[in-house]
């Protein structure tokens, strides 16, 4: 199929991030020791308009989930509503977190409320709010999973992880004190069941499992799973990364998991990343909840209380965790109700192969559900995203999960229309349609332009005053 790339071309105008970096060098005097000053100071010299027009060009020349999709596969970068934040700047929702629990009945009654609804969705018997991220989720799940076992006399060694599982899972169970054993893929992408048998003993504390997995693939053998890891006495704990496929149609609870977590930022719309707060709750079946961190939030005569977990392995972030991202995770599930979630993840899984029906390149592993790794083929993948800067759209996740060869692990989410899933395939086949030369000089039509990727972790310049040696580029 032959695109028209033109829709894509713009004037190719470069704008320096930093043209208004003009200086005065002000002269400092101070009564501190002579080391610990310097004789002069150089300050921004700029006029009110420059400084808008600045800081206005340089908001123009971000991408962001308002400006256009982010397919990155696994990452599920989606579009959050507005009126979550709205929610969340009420004055209301100011609360300290010393006050005392008859004071605070509104926020306990909707922390409890979320504990309820998380349960439902994910088919657990209990939840807590605590962590304050996905990976702060997985390693709280782990450490009840542990606690769990020493509080049975029962002292285990080892947490089997797929290969192709997110990074986070081998760094939280290393964390926690136990050693790794990477589970190999079937052929089909899948768990393959005889590698698992092998795997698992009696020194294995848990199996830590996406599903659908990686390469959105469901996996069809999970009660077979979860029966073996049973069998052996571990424990099962479902990566809560990919819960948006299954919103309203399967719960992890019924196919068997024991533990899991939530990344309310992928699946219910909360911020993602930069380094803010996040949330990351944690579901578990009743014989695992007296292990959760405290305190939980309870019924009690006719109002809510905060209650500590009979063996609960203590705090893992203050109170009861980032507040705010919470109730605008509360405010999302109680917006969409039982129908809007359902829905959304029967968009989610749509769209995805909507997307990928319209591209000019072979996806290995089907059939899959919210996210698919296509294959670049004899090109580049990182090439291939570059280029793909270049017509306007950010790219898919590149190079991951390695079971694909120059890996395009795409995810559109369920908030995009089909002219965006359209404009989307447009751009990737087009990217993919160049000539070697123009995929390794791409971008080119960026603000920044392609940087040598080695150099700049070797020695990185961390201010802007270094640029003066490039000229300002």
């Amino acid at each position: 199929m032959n695109y028209d790339q033109a829709r894509f071309s713009r004037d190719d105008v470069y704008e320096p991030l930093l043209s208004e970096k003009g200086g005065t060098d002000v002269e400092v005097e101070s009564s501190l020791p002579d080391d610990l000053t310097r004789d002069t100071v150089s300050l921004p010299s700029l006029s009110e308009p420059e400084l808008a027009r600045h800081y206005t060009r340089l908001s123009q020349m971000n991408y962001g989930v308002e400006t256009g999709p982010y397919p990155l596969g696994s990452c599920t970068m989606k579009y959050n509503p507005s009126f979550t934040e709205d929610v969340a700047a009420l004055p209301a929702g100011s609360v300290h977190p010393d006050r005392s629990g008859e004071s605070v009945q509104g926020t306990l009654a909707v922390l409890h409320g979320l504990q309820e609804d998380l349960a439902k969705i994910g088919g657990m018997d209990a939840v807590t709010l605590q962590p304050p991220a996905g990976a702060a989720g997985e390693f709280t799940g782990i450490l009840v999973a542990k606690a769990y076992h020493e509080a049975n006399d029962d002292d285990r060694s080892e947490v089997v992880i797929p290969a192709s599982a997110h990074g986070t899972n081998f760094a939280s169970a290393a964390m926690a004190g136990y050693e790794v054993v990477e589970l190999p893929s079937g052929d089909d992408g899948r768990v393959d069941l005889d590698a698992l048998a092998a795997a698992v003993s009696e020194e294995t504390a848990a199996l830590m499992l996406t599903n659908p997995n990686t390469l959105g693939l469901f996996e069809r053998d999970i009660v077979e799973i979860a029966e073996l890891v049973h069998d052996a006495g571990g424990l099962l704990y479902y990566d809560g990364a990919n819960l948006n496929a299954l919103l309203g149609r399967a719960r992890p609870g019924d196919m068997g998991f024991d533990i899991m977590h939530y990344n309310v930022h992928k699946t219910f719309a909360t911020p993602h990343g930069g380094g803010g707060p996040g949330a990351g709750p944690v579901g578990v079946v009743s014989d695992l909840a007296a292990f959760l961190p405290k305190p939980r939030v309870r019924r009690s005569n006719g109002g809510f209380e905060l209650y500590d977990p009979e063996h609960s392995i203590g705090k893992v972030h203050g109170t009861m965790g980032n507040w705010l991202v919470l109730l605008k995770t509360y405010a999302y599930i109680a917006r969409l109700g039982d129908a809007g979630l359902r829905d959304a993840s029967a968009k989610a899984v749509l769209n995805a192969n909507y997307l990928a029906a319209q591209l000019d390149c072979d996806i290995p592993y089907g059939p899959f559900h919210h996210e698919f790794a296509a294959t670049a083929g004899e090109r580049d993948a990182a090439d291939v995203a570059k280029r793909m800067l270049d017509y306007g759209v950010h790219p898919p996740t590149t190079k991951w999960p390695e079971l694909v060869s120059e890996a395009m692990l795409t995810e559109p989410t369920e908030v995009e229309n089909r002219s965006s899933l359209d404009d989307l395939a447009a751009a990737f086949n087009a990217a993919l349609s160049d000539d070697d030369e123009t995929l390794e000089t791409a971008p080119s039509r960026t603000t920044a332009r392609r940087i040598d990727q080695v150099s700049a972790a070797r020695d990185p310049r961390l201010s802007w005053q270094a640029l003066a040696d490039d000229g300002g580029d």
